[in-house]
């Protein structure tokens, strides 16, 4: 009885309110689990998903906008360029047109297809606007941001002040979309300008700067008051000197590479100009291109006590930010020698057809390795002076 009755309670049923509430927690546990599953690969997917978004906005270059009159070009130009295109990925210079310069500042002294010349030869620059404003408009800001894809529009510390006293960049700092660098102290067009016509006094003003006079001042005229005076060496004005990281944020940082052809030329490049980054750009299907630049007593005892305008140094930092040269050779002797070739490794020596000295070739005429090429901008630097003083006739 005892055995029976034990298997007798073995097949009860449990009652049916029972298994109702087992049926439902069991589904809701394969619920819960299934749910706990699809919101663990939700949140991989989505992790996922925003790490992507992430990557593509890393991908996508900032571009940083910069603006300027750029008159008479100089390294501290090409130093703002440099600073700019630091805070960003790629560089977008506006050229200020000619008439927004003269309602601001006054008449520049360089036109602007030659000002776009410059500034397209700067090694950091990746797009130039022609005709930019003098002001950051509401409607040229949109233009930035809608058509060039800008992120952040560039200025100096120095304050640009618009004729009504108003900011220039209020409406880019307004934004948020305003960032600023360091302006380079001790150089400006307007003291370039004012050495040139230092110059002149060299001449008295019986001559009425008439072209003639001009044209013997800056080509290859002597002045017996500063010889006399034992000032005729060397630029005169300036006494800039730049420090060894300057001369290597302006450097490539890379040296030829093993089957390089290296194509020299030298030169005072005094007032570095448009002429002068034609000529530079004439060979550089040669490939690597090395300059050389004469020192401030070498110009002075070829060209006159008078040159050269700028100093050595600053020559050298105007020439390394040319986006068409490779290597510098700071100072180096008048003639190109045979050690120099040999040294250097030079296959080609690139030469204009018009120079004042022709000399220092002879030792290239005989390894036949000179190149002429047509010089373009002639005299560029006494057309300069003598727009400069047709205000003062």
């Amino acid at each position: 009885m005892g055995g029976g009755g034990a298997g007798a309670g073995s097949d009860i049923a449990l009652p049916p309110e029972k298994v109702k509430i087992v049926a439902t927690c069991l589904v809701v546990a394969v619920g819960v689990s299934l749910l706990g599953l699809y919101l663990k690969s939700s949140a991989e997917w989505r992790s996922n998903w925003s790490l992507s978004l992430n990557n593509n906005k890393k991908k996508k270059p900032i571009r940083v906008y910069m603006d300027g009159c750029f008159d008479m070009m100089h390294y501290g130009h090409c130093h703002a360029l440099r600073q700019a295109r630091a805070l960003g990925d790629q560089l977008v210079v506006g050229v200020v047109s000619v008439d927004e310069i003269i309602a601001n500042k006054g008449p520049p002294v360089t036109p602007v297809h030659v000002r776009m010349i410059m500034v397209h030869a700067v090694k950091w620059v990746d797009e130039v606007i022609s005709d930019a404003p003098y002001a950051i408009t509401e409607d040229f800001m949109k233009k930035l941001f809608d058509e060039y894809n800008i992120d952040y529009i560039i200025h100096g510390d120095d304050p640009c002040v618009l004729p009504d006293g108003t900011d220039a960049y209020a409406l880019a700092k307004k934004a948020g979309r305003y960032k600023q660098i360091k302006r380079s102290e001790g150089v400006s067009s307007t003291d370039i300008v004012g050495r040139m016509l230092l110059c002149t006094r060299e001449r008295s003003i019986s001559d009425n700067h008439n072209q003639s006079s001009l044209q013997r001042l800056f080509s290859h005229g002597h002045s017996q008051k500063l010889e006399d005076s034992g000032s005729g060496s060397g630029t005169r004005v300036s006494h800039f000197l730049p420090t060894s990281r300057r001369i290597v944020q302006f450097s490539n940082g890379k040296g030829p590479g093993q089957d390089a052809r290296i194509v020299y030329i030298d030169g005072a490049f005094d007032l570095f100009h448009a002429g002068h980054v034609e000529i530079l750009k004439l060979p550089r299907a040669l490939r690597d291109f090395l300059v050389e630049i004469h020192n401030d007593q070498i110009v002075s005892s070829k060209r006159g006590a008078h040159r050269p305008i700028m100093n050595l140094h600053e020559r050298s930092l105007s020439v390394l930010a040319c986006q068409y040269v490779d290597e510098v050779i700071i100072g180096a002797p008048w003639e190109v020698s045979k050690d120099m070739i040999t040294t250097f490794n030079i296959s080609s020596v690139v030469h204009g057809t018009v120079a004042e000295n022709n000399d220092f070739l002879k030792p290239c005429r005989k390894k036949t390795i000179l190149m002429l090429c047509q010089s373009v901008w002639v005299s560029s630097k006494f057309w300069i002076v003598l727009w400069i003083l047709q205000p003062l006739r």
